[in-house]
């Protein structure tokens, strides 16, 4: 509490005042939570309390965590008065708009009295959100690793490259690897998945990128391509969102697959309405399929 009333009134002073207590005991409770997490949470700039870099991340994942305490009491009424569920799903950017953003546009439809929310969070936070039980339904690259999870496949994709609709490359093919060399390559930053899976690529080729634009969502980087910053590489499920006046793809050679499916904890129960959500997302894949870039993966392969 301390720390979000020192955000919201920008000092210790105005924080006191909201919570009714004396500076000295708010500075001690940031004091006492700072000791606790070990991080350094503010600085004081010009007389002002300022989040640092630590701070400022802290508080992104309080905030939310602090959100979802203030519906608990709703949440109770919800299930006293045996009202319709809640059905809570993520998706990692890279698909969010092309595959997941329609399926849950027409569960809305159809279900109207199930309350949905759809939030987007990067693959770097899988384990927390997956051992914290936070959604009932994730969608995004799979197999993952993590022993509380179990991921179910939907979809295959191709790499590809992704560029203006009028760039020189339009005219060939295909695209190597080697050819990206000379390029202005707009990437994701170093340690994001499709950085680190387009980077090993390019490590098992020993092949540099001298120019490059890094980008903090695939989205960005998608969207960067088509005012005309540079290329880059990405699987065209992750692209049927865009305008195809602006941005055209061509076959990447080697050629690499990813796969993309549905990611529920382990110990969750069987539930209806997420199989039917599945069967939308599902749907819509088979929507998109393109023989040798976009194959879905059928039920009876799906473990």
């Amino acid at each position: 509490m301390a720390f979000q009333a020192v955000i919201t009134e920008g000092s210790v002073s105005g924080a006191a005042r909201a919570m009714h207590l004396s500076q000295p005991a708010v500075s001690r409770l940031i004091a006492i939570l700072e000791a606790e997490l070990r991080l350094t949470l503010f600085k004081r700039e010009k007389k002002r309390l300022r989040l640092t870099e630590e701070g400022a991340a802290f508080n992104r994942e309080a905030h939310r965590i602090l959100a979802g305490l203030r519906e608990i009491p709703a949440i109770a009424d919800e299930i006293r008065a045996h009202r319709p569920k809640r059905l809570r799903m993520v998706t990692m950017p890279r698909t969010a708009l092309s595959v997941v953003a329609p399926s849950v546009a027409r569960f809305s439809k159809e279900y109207p009295e199930v309350k949905l929310s759809l939030d987007v969070r990067s693959h770097r936070d899988i384990e927390s959100w997956i051992n914290g039980r936070e959604y009932d339904l994730s969608f995004g690259n799979v197999p993952i690793s993590f022993r509380s999870a179990r991921s179910t496949p939907l979809v295959r994709a191709v790499f590809e490259v992704l560029m203006p609709a009028d760039h020189p490359f339009t005219k060939k093919t295909h695209v190597t690897l080697e050819d990206l060399a000379g390029e202005t390559l707009v990437q994701n930053f170093p340690g994001m998945l499709l950085r680190r899976q387009t980077d090993m690529m390019f490590d098992a080729q020993s092949i540099r990128i001298e120019k490059e634009i890094l980008a903090g969502t695939s989205q960005i980087t998608e969207h960067l391509v088509a005012h005309g910053a540079g290329l880059t590489i990405i699987d065209r499920l992750s692209t049927l969102a865009m305008d195809r006046s602006l941005v055209t793809t061509r076959p990447l050679l080697p050629e690499r697959w990813v796969s993309f499916g549905v990611i529920r904890h382990c110990e969750d129960d069987p539930d209806p309405m997420v199989n039917t959500l599945v069967d939308m997302l599902r749907d819509k894949i088979e929507d998109y399929a393109v023989p040798g870039s976009i194959i879905p993966v059928p039920p009876e392969e799906q473990p």
